[in-house]
């Protein structure tokens, strides 16, 4: 597992592009959580560069012009790295690295880093690297350049396009092996979650954007000493606990990792296996830093993530957590308003929290109750749904229906009630 930045001495210049229907006040406010993620990977912003254009240049993504501007400002500042607001392809990285002789880093790469540093557990890690090394596959070429730098022909096969070809091999072998490794842990997974099925608990995932406070409320609520730290991604690894309600109903809470826009699709293929959890889960809490400036545009990437996820159509409860730091109480009136059932809260002080309580008691009564189902074979959309929304218990086939006992939530409960076994 490699990391791009090292912890110290990294002086860098944060690049952004102004382009399309992206708003002046859009590209800032990213580049502002593009300074916390270069802060939580342990470098220090020198300074921030934003160019307008119509669209990104297929060479440099910004225009040769401004990266030779950048190239002086660097010398100037002595600024030692350069990292890009968005995914910069193969060329565009190596052009840069050349037009301005400093290391250039994009987005994804920038928050791989901050995962590598962060993964505890044997399968954080290794899904951290499966999703460094299916972004390095393409970008091999442009480490190899120096090596390779002579004539074509027949006869001219140069020593580093050997050993591009060799090092690519050895990359798929390694991720194939990952791959494999991956599925395993998928297996285990499957085998926790049929015994929690047995038990035939309600599970309930904590989602949301990162450093929304998802930690600190499962601390809150189950005791787990999960790590709570004001920066991006402060917790990869999911973890699990048992609450007991006032009303004994029993519920399994999972904390999982945070979502981010512009999540890099190599992070939620390789998380799959983390991120199942919410796939499968019966209720998702939507955890949502009020306080935060961009809450709404927050919520939005959750939401777009979620559905890529195939997670969406499940129950959710809205949490407004740090609401304590929200100095007017018109704000947090209007975002329950907006959000029926909805709750605010402080995971920090605990205000909110009882009302959480009796949200979630509500929320899960319908879960008490199994329904048997007849699904006829034509119904197969229906059929798809109650996997994603409801909680399968047991099915087997009567000719062409599916007949199942499931846990539904109570919009879908009644789309069924003409399907009742």
């Amino acid at each position: 597992m490699t990391t791009i930045l090292p912890r110290a001495s990294e002086r860098t210049l944060l690049v952004g592009l102004e382009h399309g229907g992206v708003s002046r006040w859009d590209v800032e406010d990213s580049l502002g959580e593009l300074r916390q993620l270069a802060a939580t990977a342990g470098a220090e912003v020198v300074g921030v560069v934003i160019q307008r254009l119509d669209r990104p240049t297929a060479p440099c993504y910004i225009g040769k012009g401004k990266a030779e501007e950048i190239a002086r400002e660097c010398e100037e500042k002595g600024i030692t790295s350069l990292i890009f607001d968005d995914e910069l392809t193969p060329a565009q990285g190596r052009n840069l690295e050349e037009l301005t002789s400093r290391k250039v880093i994009d987005r994804t790469q920038l928050i791989l880093d901050i995962f590598a540093q962060r993964a505890r557990t044997k399968e954080g890690r290794l899904q951290i690297e499966l999703a460094q090394l299916q972004y390095l596959l393409p970008r091999l070429t442009r480490m190899w350049t120096h090596l390779s730098r002579q004539s074509g022909g027949i006869g001219t096969r140069g020593p580093g396009e050997t050993q591009l070809e060799v090092d690519r091999r050895r990359v798929q072998e390694r991720i194939a092996r990952l791959e494999r490794d991956l599925q395993e842990v998928r297996k285990n997974r499957g085998v926790q979650r049929e015994g929690r099925l047995r038990r035939n608990w309600p599970v309930a995932s904590l989602v949301g954007y990162t450093n929304a406070g998802k930690s600190s409320l499962l601390n809150r609520l189950t005791g787990a000493g999960v790590v709570e730290e004001d920066k991006l991604f402060a917790t990869l690894d999911p973890t699990t606990r048992q609450v007991t309600l006032p009303n004994r109903q029993k519920i399994l809470l999972t904390d999982t990792v945070g979502f981010i826009r512009k999540l890099p699709h190599t992070v939620i293929e390789s998380f799959k296996a983390t991120l199942e959890e919410v796939q499968l889960a019966d209720l998702l809490l939507h955890v949502v830093d009020l306080s935060h400036p961009q809450c709404r545009e927050q919520m939005a990437a959750v939401d777009a993530a979620l559905a890529e996820l195939d997670a969406t159509g499940k129950q959710m409860i809205v949490i407004f957590n740090k609401a304590d730091l929200v100095a007017d109480p018109e704000i947090v009136a209007g975002q329950l308003a907006r959000h029926p059932g909805s709750v605010a809260i402080s995971a920090r002080t605990g205000a909110g929290i009882p009302s959480l309580i009796e949200e979630l008691e509500h929320r899960l009564a319908a879960w008490r109750m199994r329904g048997s189902y007849r699904i006829p074979s034509n119904e197969s959309a229906l059929l798809a749904e109650i996997h994603r929304a409801g909680h399968v218990l047991e099915i087997r086939y009567d000719g062409d229906d599916a007949v199942l006992h499931a846990h539904v939530p109570p919009d879908l409960s009644a789309k069924l009630v003409p399907y009742l076994a």
